[in-house]
C-alpha cells in the first residue's frame, strides 16, 4: 500500500457518561458543538459534512473515508465554505439523521483524547484516540470510566448511530 495516503488509525471506546464540568476544564478550551451530516455517496465510502462551532466560530468541512480495516481508513478532509456546506446539504442521506454532539479534546501522554457527548445519550458517550500504528500502546486517561472497546464492533460509529436515529430507535 502507498505510504502517502492519508489514513486515519483509530480506537474507540464506549465509556460511561462522563464529568462535563471536569472535561471542559481538563480540555482547556478545545470543546466544540458538531453537526455531522451523512451524505450519499458511492459504494464504498463515506462522505459526510460537518459544521463545528467553537468559541463562536463555525469551520465547515468535508470528509471522506474509505474503511481499509476496523482501524483504519483512508480519510480525506478539507475545509469548505458555508455555502459549499448548504449545497452538500441537498445530497443529506435520509436513511440518516444529523448526528449532534460536544467534543472534548485532552491532549494528555502525547495523544489527544477525543471524548463524544451526545444529547440522545445519558449514560454513555464515546472516547476515541488516533494512533501513529495500529499496533500503539497508550495510557487509557483517568478521567474516564471504560465500559468496554467497541472498535471493533459494527454499530457503534457515528454513521451508525446515524441510521438507528433515523429510524427511531435510541440506546440508552
Amino acid at each position: 500500500m502507498p505510504t502517502n495516503l492519508p489514513l486515519e488509525i483509530e480506537r474507540k471506546f464506549l465509556i460511561e457518561y462522563p464529568d462535563t464540568a471536569r472535561l471542559f476544564a481538563l480540555a482547556d478550551g478545545d470543546v466544540s458543538s458538531i453537526v455531522q451530516t451523512y451524505l450519499q455517496g458511492e459504494a464504498g465510502a463515506s462522505e459526510r459534512v460537518r459544521a463545528r462551532t467553537k468559541n463562536g466560530t463555525t469551520v465547515y468541512t468535508y470528509n471522506s473515508k474509505i474503511k481499509l480495516s476496523d482501524m483504519k481508513r483512508i480519510e480525506e478532509e478539507r475545509e469548505i465554505s458555508a455555502e459549499e456546506y448548504q449545497n452538500l446539504l441537498t445530497r443529506a442521506d435520509p436513511a440518516c439523521r444529523p448526528i449532534e454532539k460536544t467534543r472534548y479534546v485532552i491532549r494528555q501522554n502525547g495523544f489527544a483524547y477525543e471524548v463524544d457527548v451526545f444529547p440522545f445519550w445519558d449514560a454513555q458517550a464515546f472516547l476515541e484516540v488516533e494512533l501513529p500504528q495500529e499496533d500503539t500502546t497508550f495510557p487509557m486517561p483517568d478521567f474516564v470510566k471504560v465500559i468496554r472497546e467497541v472498535t471493533f464492533e459494527r454499530g457503534y460509529t457515528n454513521h451508525d448511530l446515524a441510521k438507528k436515529l433515523a429510524g427511531g430507535k435510541k440506546r440508552n
